[in-house]
């Protein structure tokens, strides 16, 4: 399987003034241009095998998979019911790919105190052809905000390989708090967790 994507500041003093929490109703604007949908197996994978093969995609373990490989792993991975991905579209065209999971039927609960809520997440960015400033991080927003708000994650899980330091800015950038250093199967992974606050104080100032 692919493995891969601060708290509240409290007012100091008594006559501090409290700002009114980020909420999905409150938050800033996220970038409007991006939406999620169910990947459909029969259309979109084809879309998405030829991104897993490209050198930047080397941590979602998944460039040796044929195309029908690719399309084996989704259908059981949602045959489980443990496991949902969705495609990312900009501009209603794909541009990336969110799966999430239940951490308590993966190998990373073995490693961490599941809570009732918990949703772990993957995401994936496919290629551009004209580089778009902080378009990852938008997409990492959307994500986030489609977890929280759509599925009611309580808490988001991630576990990116240690090395991929790119993915640990963007994680930060949105609000994750790293937790511990991991040994998965596949990697030593950097477990971290978000919170929907974490999340909304990542969208301040």
């Amino acid at each position: 399987m692919p493995l891969e994507q601060s708290h509240a500041n409290q007012t100091q003093g008594i006559h501090a003034c409290a700002l009114p929490p980020v909420t999905a109703t409150n938050r800033p604007k996220l970038n409007p241009l991006l939406s999620l949908r169910p990947l459909q197996v029969h259309g979109d994978i084809e879309v998405i095998h030829p991104w897993y093969q490209m050198d930047y995609a080397h941590y979602w373990n998944m460039q040796d998979m044929t195309l029908e490989a690719t399309r084996d792993f989704y259908v059981g991975a949602a045959a489980t019911g443990t496991f949902q991905a969705y495609m990312g579209l900009h501009r209603n065209q794909p541009a990336f790919v969110m799966e999430c999971y239940d951490p308590g039927c993966d190998e990373v609960g073995r490693h961490y105190d599941v809570q009732p809520g918990d949703i772990g997440m993957h995401f994936f960015t496919g290629p551009c052809s004209q580089p778009v400033a902080n378009f990852t991080r938008d997409i990492l927003r959307v994500v986030m905000a489609f977890l929280f708000d759509e599925l009611g994650a309580h808490r988001v899980v991630v576990e990116p390989d240690l090395r991929n330091g790119k993915v640990h800015r963007l994680n930060q950038m949105v609000g994750f708090v790293n937790h511990a250093v991991i040994e998965l199967p596949s990697k030593q992974a950097q477990l971290a967790f978000c919170t929907p606050a974490d999340f909304a104080n990542s969208l301040k100032g």
